[in-house]
This record gives structure tokens, sequence and C-alpha cells, in this order.
């Protein structure tokens, strides 16, 4: 369905793109990853079917990640991406060329956060606007940003872990770690080698994380088969993974996260931390799903914390509030790049 006049709310992350259009709701949530052929440069697949081709592809065929620790890695790439996804929602016709507001962490360079502008006006976009991830993800899981009382949200993505106290429709406090998701699955690859001897992948981990990770020991011991390749025989073999070596191997990262929630709960002022304190603190993003992530966030900060309903799409259902003007804040109150 072609829309003239469409606005477009995005949520471009490390792991996945959500694309929230204004009457629609969210219409595309893919894998951020691009399958190109590198002798000729041709975009073979993007989305699901490009991530199915990770660690399975020939020599000429690379499955790329544009997007690393919440910024643009690969401009080039990610510009054919955001180009496959506006001309799935808006077709050929150049003449329908959509407002788009795109999310980046708190935390970006001014040069990183003009890169995130620049390629959505070179993949079509009639004018685009720039939000930090931790206010639409705070407008996405429903909490009143505008009036003078402390919220804190932690939205914990693929690429980066944006902690934010939210106040008078701003940010009072914020901290983006590059500590999230792929981390999560770094860490168990670390783990799995140094402890089995074992080579797996990275799709591999995160299916261990998401079967039997934890960030706080479970009550229940969870068990998983693990195939990968033997370090000293070449070969493959199977291994039984439990959740407590799930968790040994996730300490490290999760307590990052910890720690940096500390850090934004110490710079943050008395009035509103007393307010952090009444209403607990929101979990947005794909990784706040880890088992037991807000039972130890609420033990080690000694206030209620709570996953938001449908964690993983708030920060995209944020943009479209911003887009729908039922957020509090004008679209020229953010940065903003125009075609000419």
């Amino acid at each position: 369905m072609l829309l003239s006049g469409m606005d477009i709310g995005i949520d471009l992350g490390t792991a996945t793109v959500l694309v929230y259009v204004r009457g629609r709701g969210i219409v595309i949530h893919e894998p951020s990853v691009v399958a190109i052929d590198t002798s000729t440069r041709q975009v073979l697949a993007v989305g699901s079917e490009a991530r199915r081709m990770i660690g399975r592809t020939p020599k000429n065929i690379v499955a790329i990640r544009p997007l690393r620790e919440g910024v643009i890695a690969d401009y080039d790439v990610t510009e054919l991406m955001l180009k496959y996804f506006l001309r799935k929602i808006c077709g050929r016709r150049r003449m329908f060329r959509p407002r788009v507001v795109a999310c980046v962490p708190s935390g970006v360079t001014s040069v990183e956060r003009r890169a995130v502008l620049e390629a959505m006006m070179d993949a079509g976009a009639k004018q685009t606007f720039v939000i930090e991830e931790p206010m639409a993800a705070a407008i996405g899981a429903g909490l009143n940003i505008t009036e003078p009382s402390g919220c804190m949200v932690i939205d914990i993505g693929g690429g980066t872990t944006d902690i934010a106290v939210i106040s008078l429709g701003g940010l009072v406090v914020s901290e983006a770690l590059r500590v999230a998701g792929d981390k999560f699955d770094q860490a168990i690859v670390r783990y799995v080698r140094k402890q089995y001897g074992l080579a797996i992948g990275d799709q591999t981990a995160e299916e261990i994380k998401v079967e039997i990770g934890s960030a706080y020991p479970l009550s229940e011991r969870l068990t998983m088969s693990v195939r990968g390749r033997d370090l000293v025989t070449g070969l493959p073999r199977t291994i039984e993974m439990t959740s407590d070596d799930a968790h040994e191997a996730l300490m490290e990262p999760v307590s990052a996260i910890v720690d940096g929630v500390r850090s934004v709960l110490e710079r943050t002022p008395p009035e509103l931390a007393a307010d952090i304190m009444d209403k607990g603190i929101v979990l947005t993003g794909g990784g706040c799903l880890l088992r037991g992530l807000d039972h130890l966030l609420s033990v080690q900060a000694g206030i209620p914390v709570y996953c938001a309903e449908d964690p993983v799409g708030c920060v995209a259902r944020g943009t479209g509030k911003f887009l729908e003007g039922i957020a509090g804040i004008r679209l020229d109150q953010l940065q903003s790049r125009k075609s000419v």
C-alpha cells in the first residue's frame, strides 16, 4: 500500500531493524544483516534470509552486519539495507519519499549522529530526524516523560545498553555502555572455548543464551546439547552445557551493566532518585529478556525493576508516538536533515 506524506520510525539496531509506519504500527522486524556478492557488489539477501547465511557462505559471498555497537560501521551496506526496507514499504515510485525518525544511542558522537541522518537521506527519505534510544524506549514503554518527575529506563539492545534518567522531556543523567546482547554471545563463545575446548559460532552462542542463559542462579538446572568443532582434533563434537555454565559465562558482561546502573543512580539528583524508588526501573530491548536480569538488578540497586510489555518493540513504538504527536515533544525539537 503506497501512502503520500508517509511517516516512518526506524529502530536501527545492531542486531535487528524494526520499522514503524504511522497508522499501521510495526511492519518490519528483521535482523540487521545483508548478504553481498563481493565480486559484483550485488545484494543477494537482506534480513532473516541473509542471517541464515552467516558462517555458511562461499568465498565470494559475505553476510555483513553493517552496524556495530549501536552505530554505523559500514556506511554503504547500511544505505543498501535501508533502501531495501524503504522500498519494501513505499514501493519503487520515488515520488513517495517518507519522513523518517531514527534512533541513536545516547552516547554517540556528532559524526556518528550525522552518519545516521545522511544514510537515511541517501536511502530515499524526504526528511530525517534522530532521537536518543532511551527516550524512544521510555515513550514506547508508556512512561510519561514530560512531567517534572523522574523515570529511569534501561534499554539493552544488541550492541549497546542505554541507561537514562528522564524528566521534563530530557535526559538528566545517561550512560551508554558498549555491552549488550552481542557481548553476551561473545562471552559464551569464549567460555565454551576455554572450558570445553570447543569452537562455536555466534548463532550457537545466541541459542545457548536464549535456551539456558541466566543473569541470576536458577532454582532448576537447565541443560542443552551444544555442537561445535573440537580445537584439538578438529572434528565435530557434542557437549552438554548447563544453565550454571551459561550463568558463569555471562557474569562479566552482566556485571558491567550492573556497574553502569549504579553509576547513573549515583549521579541522579536526590529528588529524581526518590521518584525512581517509587516508580521502579523499566527494562526494554531484547537483552532484558535474559532470565533473572530484572531480579539481579533489583537486588543490586535496591529498587523495583520490571520489563516493559513487548520490550523488543518499545523503541520502534516510541518513534511512532513521536510521529503521531502524542509524545509531548515536537519533531522540530529534534536534530534533522532535509532533502534539497
